[in-house]
């Protein structure tokens, strides 16, 4: 297992983790890991169970025996499906979001999906995309990025993504939840956002994205590397 190389992208909300982790996958031909969306599908299983999300052993139960399973359907993003339902739209909200952070700071539910995690190292290599890849799921990981922008380019991003797949949404509410959730993950006593300490930082502000694609890529040795694109 560990001579299987994986490549972790860490960031907070809105760093582009998801397009960049995505992107940086297809061009290695590797497998790839949306660690937020495992956490955002148990929250809302938990939300369909109608559960108290600050119950840790509850939430740990519901994560447990919640089937989620990632379907490509041609371009763009994986479909998530959660206990057989399409749950890609309603995963990608705020209040989703804000459920994700609130049960990943449970440290019976982060156990209960580890393993889960573990088993999307498989050959020929993995792009592990979320906050704790490189520094709790992966600590063995020999190569680590930790993407950021600014907040204010995080609300920014989040809002067109958001309007153009039709949710009805205010830029300054985003910002608000965006700062709200940095300081909520970074200062959770379990798995805290930070980079690990041989994690190379990629600040994605005003940079487009094929720039911070090659940026990431750079990290990996050269034999690894695919041919850099026009």
């Amino acid at each position: 297992m560990p001579r299987i190389p994986v490549l972790t992208i860490d960031g907070p909300s809105g760093s582009g983790k998801g397009t960049i982790s995505r992107a940086v996958a297809e061009r290695l031909g590797w497998h790839y890991l949306d660690s937020g969306a495992l956490y955002r599908a148990v929250g809302l299983a938990a939300a369909w169970e109608s559960l108290d999300l600050s119950d840790p052993e509850a939430v740990a139960q519901c994560a447990a025996r919640t089937d989620i399973r990632f379907e490509t359907q041609g371009a763009g993003e994986p479909h998530v499906i959660v206990n057989g339902k399409d749950a890609t739209r309603q995963l990608r909200t705020e209040t989703a979001g804000a459920a994700a952070s609130a049960i990943a700071a449970h440290p019976p539910v982060r156990a209960a999906l580890v393993d889960l995690q573990h088993r999307f190292r498989r050959s020929p290599g993995l792009v592990a995309d979320g906050r704790d890849m490189g520094t709790v799921i992966f600590p063995d990981a020999p190569y680590k990025v930790f993407l950021t922008a600014s907040a204010e380019e995080r609300a920014q991003r989040r809002y067109k993504q958001l309007k153009e797949k039709g949710v009805s949404v205010n830029l300054a509410g985003l910002l608000h939840e965006i700062a709200a959730r940095d300081e909520r993950d970074a200062g959770r006593a379990v798995a805290p956002l930070k980079p690990a300490e041989d994690a190379v930082i990629v600040d994605s502000t005003g940079t487009p994205i094929t720039e911070v694609i090659e940026r990431v890529l750079a990290v990996l040795p050269e034999k690894l590397r695919p041919p850099r694109q026009a």
